[in-house]
């Protein structure tokens, strides 16, 4: 038998060592615990605000921005055919300026704070997740999808914030989800006006909307004080005039009308009025609705349209309707929301 010994057996540390060893461990989860506890809010601060989403682009259903309570600036849903007034919403999209939505694309238009205040274009696939992101100049104003998804335009307000007065600039971007090739300024299309080839340093064009074959296009177009409604041609890339006084078309599901809002009073309050152009006979009528309309009217179906008007406070807005045939009376579809979509 081996004597008894005062050196410690092979396997243990005398008693300060192993203090010392415990007391780096210590140190070394504290360290750990505190870097993956940065690295996941640092995950948090940079993820973009559409990464997730609680609902998708299902048919049947009205997206739009919210303008009041908790969904204010973030997109909402509600069913194409609610309770007028009393629609009940699922809430907790992207947050977006403008917004629209077609087949499994959508488009939001967000602002960023900062100086100069930043703006992005973001492409959103069917759970309203991010795909693209583009950097934009100046204020969201106007965004559309065509009927496939494949095209998308954005108009930004370069200089002023209204169409109401003359010291305005815009600036029209087409994207085209399907090559990823972008227009990110339509004024270089070639523009033929009352027959000739045009050429003014203050063109604008504004309020794209897309024919079902994602080729041929609606859109305003102002210059020399006039506004004008043109017809494009993707392929060709051409543009020209069809009639004047005709801003922010909105082509109807069955390519055949154009809702439009046409300028009924040079000056004051409510300058607007909402009419439907027949593009076979070129005739208009105006629609049911009387207030002041400065939007892109929306169709809900071939019969129906839905557009924002300012709310009883004059700063929240709501979504109305009103039918394409001029008939019947405007109807509150949905209070504290904008920039309407119905998703076919």
């Amino acid at each position: 038998m081996k004597p008894p010994t005062s050196e410690p057996e092979p396997h243990l540390a005398p008693k300060s060592l192993r203090t010392r060893l415990i007391a780096v461990s210590a140190a070394a989860a504290v360290l750990a615990t505190v870097a993956v506890t940065y690295t996941l809010h640092a995950a948090e601060r940079t993820q973009p605000a559409s990464a997730t989403s609680e609902f998708a682009l299902d048919p049947g259903h009205l997206y739009f921005r919210g303008t009041e309570g908790a969904d204010a600036g973030r997109v909402a849903r509600t069913m194409s055919t609610p309770l007028p007034g009393k629609s009940p919403r699922t809430t907790g999209g992207p947050s977006c300026e403008r917004f629209y939505a077609a087949a499994d694309t959508a488009l939001c238009l967000q602002r960023r704070p900062g100086i100069p205040p930043k703006s992005y274009a973001l492409v959103l696939d069917r759970q309203l997740r991010e795909k693209r992101r583009i950097a934009l100049t100046g204020i969201p104003n106007r965004a559309r999808v065509s009927a496939s998804g494949r095209m998308l335009s954005w108009t930004m307000f370069a200089t002023g914030d209204s169409y109401a007065g003359s010291s305005f600039s815009t600036r029209t971007s087409i994207l085209d989800t399907r090559t990823g090739y972008l227009i990110k300024n339509m004024e270089e299309i070639p523009l033929t006006l009352d027959g000739r080839r045009y050429h003014s340093p203050d063109v604008n064009y504004w309020g794209v909307t897309f024919a079902r074959d994602d080729n041929r296009f609606y859109a305003t177009v102002s210059t020399k004080g006039k506004t004008y409604l043109v017809r494009g041609d993707m392929k060709k890339w051409a543009a020209r005039t069809l009639r004047t006084n005709v801003e922010c078309p909105s082509l109807s599901p069955d390519n055949t009308r154009l809702a439009f809002k046409k300028r009924v009073r040079k000056s004051g309050a409510n300058p607007w009025r909402l009419y439907v152009l027949d593009l076979r006979t070129l005739r208009e009528h105006p629609l049911a609705e009387t207030r002041g309309v400065d939007d892109q009217a929306a169709w809900l179906d071939d019969k129906t349209l839905a557009y924002a008007l300012p709310g009883a406070d004059g700063r929240k807005q709501d979504i109305w309707t009103t039918r394409a045939d001029g008939e019947g009376k405007p109807h509150l579809l949905v209070r504290g929301g904008a920039s309407p979509a119905s998703v076919r």
